[in-house]
């Protein structure tokens, strides 16, 4: 399943953010992990998109890209999704940086996307490709102007 939509602000780009977040937490019990795979333009929206995801999963922490560091572990509140919410982390990467999969693979990446109570947000998941599972959802973004964005999201049986 495809959706696309035109984001022309940073408020509307977190507003869907946190309405994807609300709707994928809700989605039927799983085995493994929930993965995003983010991709895009530099400055396409991606870090806005996952501050407002974090919103929607009651994380209070400031969202910043995790360029330097590769990745950030945040709590999901509980109580701010429903009773049927069983994810307990979001973990945010970003692979602008990232040379060589193994990188990642070095830090833990298999067990994390393997783990059902983990959401897993990966910024320029391009660069990993090869090592991100078939079954996580695509996002993609594109600068269609200097503030709209196009933000396409691509749901394999959620």
């Amino acid at each position: 399943m495809k959706e696309i939509y035109i984001t022309k602000n940073q408020k509307e780009t977190i507003s869907l953010g946190k309405k994807t977040a609300k709707n994928l937490i809700l989605s039927k019990k799983r085995k493994k992990a929930l993965i995003l795979a983010l991709t895009g333009d530099l400055g396409g929206g991606k870090t806005t998109f996952l501050k407002g995801f974090a919103k929607g999963l009651g994380i209070k922490e400031k969202i910043l890209s995790p360029t330097f560091i590769l990745m950030k572990k945040f709590k999901i509140c509980a109580n701010s999704c429903s009773n049927s919410c069983k994810f307990v982390n979001f973990y945010h990467i970003d692979c602008y940086r990232i040379e060589n999969p193994k990188e990642i693979l070095d830090l833990g990446f298999k067990e994390i996307v393997n783990n059902p109570k983990n959401i897993v947000a990966i910024e320029w998941a391009n660069k990993i490709k090869k090592i991100i599972p078939k079954r996580a959802i695509q996002i993609n973004f594109e600068l269609k102007s200097k503030k709209e964005r196009k933000i396409c999201i691509f749901k394999k049986n959620v």
